[in-house]
């Protein structure tokens, strides 16, 4: 028999749709190297703001020279946009994922000592306060001046504005399921605390982390376009969608699907993972799996 979760995650509209989409995305990432493309940092002089679909010669690796057709056009330093949007759905996935991962496993942990134990609670949670006082996408172009591009940095000045904001969600769930007759009756039989939070609260609190993680990794996507469109994402030789549309805005008029064609994919990505956090809510809601028992 098929187990009820899966079931209720199946005939969701959200999760479905949402799940094919990403399952695509995540395919395109995967096989970018193999779909046909070139070097997405290789620089054609000779090839500079083609339009889409333009043929021309490419010089190969080993000196070889093929016709390579330019599926999306070329930017203003010749480098083939279709590589650069295909490699670039690699380093949105990548950073949308890491930055939820790491924003829920800090802001879990803070968020069980505050709320588990009341003497951390006043310092971590306006420590907390004051993060949340400052714009997230402010406080991450920020941390990326001072510290400088690069992937890691790109992921914890994106992760760190996220942090106050799980650790306030796990704070209140741990102060509620502190009080259940679970938790009671397991600190009766003295059981250790870290095996009280670790086995007892925090698979009680996975549902809605989860949840938020989807919401999480969303605007980690979002926030990395915008910081590489202003140019303070990754270095330029990185291929991503911000730094796409940020070299086509200069020829947006003559070429704008060099704009065009990352934010075709930016748009989706964002959607899908939005709606599959959507879907996921409703499926994993006690509520509405009783409406629906």
């Amino acid at each position: 028999m098929m187990n009820p979760l899966y079931k209720n995650l199946v005939a969701n509209r959200n999760v479905s749709a949402s799940a094919l989409t990403l399952l695509v995305l995540v395919v395109l990432a995967l096989l970018s190297p193999w779909l046909g493309t070139i070097d997405p940092a290789a620089m054609d002089y000779m090839n500079v703001n083609q339009p889409a679909g333009t043929v021309a010669t490419v010089a190969a690796a080993d000196g070889a020279a093929s016709n390579y057709t330019f599926l999306m056009g070329t930017d203003s330093y010749g480098r083939d946009v279709y590589s650069r949007v295909l490699f670039g759905t690699r380093v949105s996935l990548l950073v949308g994922v890491v930055c939820a991962v790491v924003s829920l496993m800090l802001g879990g942990l803070f968020g069980m000592l505050a709320g588990y134990f009341r003497g951390f609670d006043s310092v971590l949670m306006r420590v907390m306060d004051g993060l949340m006082a400052i714009p997230a996408i402010l406080l991450a172009i920020t941390l990326v001046a001072v510290l400088g591009a690069s992937l890691p940095t790109v992921v914890l000045a994106i992760a760190i504005p996220e942090v106050p904001r799980v650790t306030r969600l796990v704070r209140a769930l741990v102060l509620t399921l502190r009080e259940e007759p679970f938790v009671e009756a397991a600190k009766a039989l003295a059981t250790p605390t870290h095996v009280i939070l670790y086995r007892h609260i925090l698979p009680n609190a996975m549902a809605p982390l989860i949840v938020h993680g989807t919401f999480i990794a969303a605007a980690a996507v979002l926030t990395e376009a915008v910081l590489s469109f202003l140019g303070l994402g990754l270095p330029p030789e990185v291929p991503t969608w911000g730094s796409v549309m940020a070299e086509g805005r200069a020829s947006f008029g003559e070429h704008p699907g060099h704009v065009l064609f990352p934010a075709m994919l930016l748009v989706p990505t964002v959607l899908a993972i939005n709606l599959l956090g959507d879907g996921l809510r409703d499926v994993l809601d006690p509520k509405f799996n009783r409406r629906k028992s």
